[in-house]
């Protein structure tokens, strides 16, 4: 019997599988159950449309289905502190964009959680912003804008996906250049925001192309600019903000994945080489170029790490400059 068991032990040996006090007791290889992708906005925005975008493809690559999990509220701060606090086991992977990771903790630093308890792992998309006005306010144009709500300071309601989110953070930008008085509306997403300024209740908003953009093409909006100093090839029709008048006015923003603090390198690599794959496909692709939306992958997680520490000084030195507080 204990040359048996010898025999067995030097097999093993050979094959290099170790004798390790738990190797007899190892868990299923990463991934061997679905996985919870979770979103910060209501659906209908544009986090919760790149996520759906992606899931598919996502979970193809990964070999396990993807779960998207709207946790909306509070500037999707809500869903960062669920994924912080999950298990740092690969099965809780967070979409988000700079209001979650740089914004917040700006604005509050009482939240359950800071940008240190997420690790990075890629970007995956970017996208201007889109200023869109209700058609029956007649506004035709920035320069109209900046005329009305200087004729009439705080008379124009402009709806957001939330505080401190990127389209906040665009409007305080636009508002700080311009010295004009404009409301601040927060929901809960793009979507409603959205819905918000087709009903009448608000008259134009800061949105996301995938949120904007099908209102805009219907009739139902009228688009302004976009965020950017040039026109964007992706959101076709719409001005620059160089020819809207406002040169000085630049900004856009990313959605990115990140895993709660402590999660194993192996199994943030197994992701990141998921993603890249997943956001290569002609498909995912051809999906968020409809939503003027375009794919820009990181090279590595450290390198979406070193790329997050200089984003942030941009948002929080926006933060400061604009007095955004929440409210």
């Amino acid at each position: 019997m204990k040359k048996a068991n010898l025999i067995v032990a030097l097999v093993l040996g050979s094959f290099g599988l170790g004798l390790s006090p738990g190797a007899w007791a190892q868990a299923p290889a990463y991934p061997a159950k679905p996985i919870r992708l979770l979103v910060g906005f209501a659906p209908g925005g544009a986090a919760d449309y790149v996520a759906r975008a992606m899931g598919d493809a996502l979970g193809k690559a990964m070999g396990q289905p993807i779960v998207v999990e709207n946790r909306a509220g509070a500037g999707s701060s809500i869903a960062a502190e669920a994924a912080a606090k999950s298990a740092p086991d690969g099965y809780t992977v967070l979409i988000a964009s700079p209001s979650s990771i740089s914004v917040n903790p700006a604005l509050n630093p009482k939240l359950g959680y800071t940008a240190r308890d997420l690790t990075p792992v890629t970007k995956v998309s970017s996208s201007p912003l889109v200023i869109a006005a209700n058609p029956a306010i007649g506004i035709n144009s920035v320069q109209d804008l900046i005329a009305r709500a200087k004729a009439a300071p705080g008379t124009l309601n402009y709806a957001t996906s939330g505080n401190g989110s990127a389209p906040h953070l665009g409007a305080a930008l636009f508002l700080q250049l311009t010295g004009v008085q404009m409301t601040h509306i927060p929901f809960r997403g793009g979507g409603p925001a959205i819905q918000s300024v087709i009903a009448g209740d608000t008259q134009l908003t800061f949105g996301t192309p995938p949120s904007v953009l099908p209102m805009v093409q219907a009739g139902r909006l009228r688009g302004l600019a976009v965020s950017t100093r040039e026109r964007r090839a992706l959101v076709p029709g719409i001005a620059g903000m160089a020819e809207a008048g406002l040169p000085e006015y630049s900004i856009e923003f990313w959605y990115g994945l990140f895993v709660p603090a402590g999660t194993p390198a192996a199994i943030v690599k197994k992701i990141f080489d998921a993603a890249t794959v997943a956001m290569q496909q002609p498909s995912v692709k051809a999906a968020l170029a409809r939503e003027g939306t375009e794919v820009s992958l990181s090279q590595s997680p450290e390198q979406f790490a070193a790329f997050l520490n200089e984003d942030a000084k941009f948002w929080v030195k926006l933060v400061k400059d604009a007095g955004v507080k929440l409210e």
